[in-house]
C-alpha cells in the first residue's frame, strides 16, 4: 500500500510540474483590495487545491460529523443497558 500511496504521490508531482511548465503565461489575479501576479499554471494548482481542500471540508462537515456523533449515541445506548442490568 505504501508503494501504490508514493506512485500516485509522484504521479501528482509529474503532473503538477508539467502544467506548471507549459502554462508559463503571466497573469494577474485582482482580489479588490490587492492583486497577485503569478503565472498561469500556479494559478491553476492552487485553484485545484483549494477545490479539493473546500469540498473535503464540506464532505466533513456534512456526511463525516454527523455519523460520528451517530456512532457516538449508538456506542452509549449500547453500553448504558448492560451497565443498568448488572447493578
Amino acid at each position: 500500500m505504501r508503494l501504490v500511496r508514493f506512485f500516485v504521490a509522484f504521479a501528482c508531482l509529474v503532473l503538477g510540474a508539467i502544467v506548471g511548465a507549459l502554462n508559463r503565461t503571466l497573469i494577474s489575479i485582482d482580489f479588490g483590495i490587492g492583486s497577485v501576479a503569478t503565472n498561469l499554471g500556479v494559478a491553476l494548482i492552487v485553484a485545484l487545491l483549494l477545490g479539493v481542500l473546500i469540498g473535503g471540508l464540506a464532505i466533513s462537515a456534512s456526511l463525516v460529523l454527523p455519523l460520528r456523533r451517530r456512532l457516538v449515541r449508538a456506542e452509549r445506548q449500547r453500553i448504558e443497558p448492560t451497565s443498568k442490568a448488572g447493578s
